[in-house]
């Protein structure tokens, strides 16, 4: 396996403590803090690994409450909060320095049949023809340390641009939507959960960017906005896998008030809409040294 994809693999792996308590590592992301995807996936394992065997999970919700520190180990606690006949319900909290940074709800359901239908996947051009992560970076005029940062998890992860990113051509307002095709680079093992965290910590790294293509800002990677991500909601609609081209259709229909909300739909190549995500963030100007 690509020895970055398993260096993922081993980052979203719990050791188990207690019967409901796990501590998971952590690490920096482009910025000096953790980042959100990874808590948010390491979170869905926890609540995950006290699930009834054949129940998947359909939908998460989540608040993102401090800044994590990447140099500390997460405990995460998970409530069992209901086993149903056919729906489970789980709680899990982060807690770093003894104060709670990250909180999800999750639910799983055992497979039924039902009425079956959904958003049609809009046009995007075949993966294959657009460039690498790698590609598209050596064009920017980024800080070194931040495509090394950026480079870290796109190897593990392939995810490709439709259009310039807002680091790519910032100054110029475009419209408030994007597309990235993604999946990871290397086979996965079969295990659905396995699925549903991968593709939970790649939606946290651009559902903002629709917010910034709307105001000509190039975001965390240039420095002109301050951002974080407030809370967090996914819906696992249809079976997928995350080492499979995925396509993240993402848009952003407001921002007021120092908040951003973007929302994605997720489509498994063939058209199947897999995953409906939806955030809202924090997204400001920098107010100047020192300024909170």
């Amino acid at each position: 396996m690509n020895p970055a994809l398993q260096g993922l693999l081993d980052l979203l792996d719990l050791e188990q403590i207690e019967e409901n308590i796990f501590r998971g590592q952590s690490r920096s992301a482009v910025v000096p803090r953790i980042f959100g995807g990874q808590v948010a996936a390491q979170a869905l394992v926890a609540a995950g690994r006290t699930v009834p065997e054949g129940r998947l999970a359909h939908s998460l919700h989540a608040y993102f409450l401090r800044i994590g520190d990447p140099g500390a180990p997460i405990v995460y606690n998970v409530d069992r909060m209901n086993d149903g006949r056919s729906f489970t319900t789980r709680r899990a909290v982060a807690v770093q320095h003894g104060q709670p940074i990250f909180a999800l709800s999750a639910s799983f359901q055992t497979y039924e049949e039902g009425f079956d239908h959904q958003a049609l996947m809009p046009p995007a051009p075949d993966p294959a023809t657009l460039p690498t992560a790698e590609e598209r970076l050596s064009a920017y005029d980024l800080a070194p340390e931040v495509v090394e940062k950026m480079l870290e998890v796109r190897t593990a992860v392939d995810l490709r641009h439709v259009d310039d990113p807002p680091y790519g051509r910032y100054g110029e307002p475009r419209e408030p939507h994007s597309q990235v095709w993604f999946r990871t680079n290397g086979k996965l093992p079969d295990d659905p959960l396995l699925h549903v965290v991968l593709a939970t910590y790649v939606s946290d790294m651009t559902l903002l960017d629709s917010i910034l293509l709307a105001h000509g800002r190039g975001g965390w990677a240039v420095g002109d906005v301050v951002g974080a991500s407030l809370d967090h909601a996914m819906w696992f609609h249809r079976p997928f896998r995350a080492d499979e081209w995925l396509l993240y259709d993402q848009e952003s229909p407001s921002a007021h008030g120092g908040r951003g909300l973007g929302q994605g739909r997720i489509y498994t190549q063939d058209g199947q809409l897999a995953i409906t995500v939806i955030q809202e963030g924090l997204v400001r100007a920098p107010r100047g040294p020192g300024a909170r």
